[in-house]
């Protein structure tokens, strides 16, 4: 592990900072990217990252202390110290940011609905950077395994899961994946929003999968939360697809059954045929 990239004596760079600080600006020149490919003014864009990013920031460490009320109290030292006392609820940080964006946004009479797709690629990319960095850093540990990918991080004695490198290829894959989603919904194939839905709905299966191989989730009255809201949302958006793509799904079904009806009947024909070829040969 590496929690200190470079040391110059009187200045240090952390990995976790270095990483987040890349991918905030590799995923703010992907939204760049995207964002000239429409007729908004960029400057109300990015005056709405930042507004829903400082949003994020702010919501993402309250509701942390909130969840661990009994490290932090009311003492604002502790709070406001994120180096000393490290802590973020990355869905609240998603919510209030997503909020705080979308208030802005309206005061500009931009439809949040018909902007916000064109920013989840480089925000998946954003997190990505931030998981990996957290992998370095040994700021996000895993809990313990014996399965063959592991690794003994510092300070633990035991092999443990390589959670952020996961998380930072889930979120890769989501990046890619949302960018073939937004052209999609530039063509009209989509509505405005699904890039939006996937993200939420990809994220929080994403946390889903890997929350119990964490060596320390957030739990509130025993459960943990993040399985908790993931879950939810993974059954909600499931419910919203499967309604999307109803028709869709129905009718490859109906094609699935078509072909492999077709195909037995060819089977059954030519299984028929075989004993009078044999008859006629001889």
């Amino acid at each position: 592990m590496l929690p200190v990239l470079l040391d110059f004596g009187f200045i240090k760079l952390y990995t976790f900072g270095v990483f987040v600080v890349l991918g905030f600006f590799w995923g703010l020149f992907l939204l760049w990217k995207l964002i000239v490919l429409t007729s908004y003014k960029e400057e109300d864009i990015f005056d709405g990252v930042f507004v829903g990013l400082i949003g994020g920031l702010i919501g993402a460490r309250l509701m942390y202390v909130w969840l661990n009320f009994s490290l932090f109290g009311f003492n604002i030292l502790k709070i406001i110290l994120v180096n000393g006392y490290p802590g973020f609820f990355l869905y609240a940080g998603l919510g209030s940011g997503f909020l705080c964006f979308f208030l802005f946004i309206r005061s500009k009479k931009i439809p949040f609905i018909k902007v916000i797709d064109y920013g989840m690629p480089g925000l998946f990319l954003a997190l990505a950077f931030m998981k990996f960095g957290a992998f370095l850093s040994g700021s996000e540990i895993g809990s313990p395994t014996n399965f063959f990918l592991k690794m003994i991080y510092v300070g633990q004695k035991e092999s443990r899961h390589l959670t952020g490198i996961y998380e930072g290829i889930f979120f890769i894959i989501g990046a890619y994946c949302v960018q073939r989603i937004l052209f999609l919904v530039r063509r009209e194939k989509l509505p405005h929003g699904f890039g939006w839905y996937f993200f939420i709905s990809f994220f929080s299966l994403a946390y889903l999968l890997l929350d119990k191989i964490k060596a320390h989730p957030l739990y509130f009255v025993g459960f943990s939360v993040n399985f908790g809201i993931s879950l939810l949302l993974v059954v909600f958006f499931f419910l919203y697809f499967l309604v999307f793509f109803h028709r869709i799904i129905f009718k490859n079904i109906q094609l699935l059954f078509i072909s492999l009806e077709k195909y037995a009947a060819k089977i059954i024909k030519k299984a028929t045929r075989r004993p009078e070829k044999k008859a006629h040969t001889r």
